[in-house]
């Protein structure tokens, strides 16, 4: 029941995956003040996503997902900023197996880990490949492309750090914890 590595379980969480991801993008978006920057919901619900069905997933969840909310939000897709999310879906996702979510566990330890993950990942991508590329590719101002992508960075970190803190949580304890059941 396998194609190309990932289980069909995997293959439907990405097709679902990228349309709430595009919906919450496109719905769920907090103007910040900053043309064309947002606090986005999405990140948190991509950091779910990537830390329960792992690194490709996640990578492509953040990838089909941001092409599509570009698409539909601005009628053309801004590429670098969409390898970004990319990014961040699958540095997140390289979380998975340390953590081990499906174990129902999601303690202080595990917090600690993701949100170190999650922060570094995030200012890699935000701070410093998005703002670069906007001036390699598109030819932008560098002061509006970095203000933009330390907006956009901080604002994702906080929003993960807390939205997606309390998701992973929350689907932790739907999960049996190893070793919890007991014959009688």
């Amino acid at each position: 029941m396998r194609n190309g590595g990932l289980s069909i379980k995997t293959i439907v969480a990405i097709g679902i995956g990228s349309a709430v991801f595009a919906i919450l993008a496109k719905f769920a978006a907090i103007p910040t003040g900053i043309p064309n920057t947002t606090v986005q919901t999405a990140y948190a619900f991509l950091a779910l996503m990537a830390v329960v069905f792992g690194p490709i997933a996640g990578a492509l969840i953040g990838f089909i997902g941001h092409v599509l909310n570009d698409a539909l939000s601005y009628g053309s897709v801004w590429w670098s900023w969409v390898l970004v999310s990319l990014i961040v879906g699958f540095g997140i996702g390289l979380i998975s197996n340390k953590i081990n979510i499906e174990a129902g566990t999601f303690g202080t330890k595990q917090i600690i880990q993701f949100n170190i993950t999650q922060a570094i990942t995030q200012s890699v991508g935000w701070f410093l490949i998005a703002p670069t590329l906007d001036i390699w590719i598109y030819a932008e101002p560098a002061n509006k492309v970095y203000l933009q992508g330390i907006v956009a960075g901080v604002s994702n970190i906080l929003t993960v750090g807390i939205i997606g803190t309390i998701l992973l949580i929350t689907y932790a304890k739907t999960r049996s914890q190893t070793g919890s059941l007991t014959k009688e």
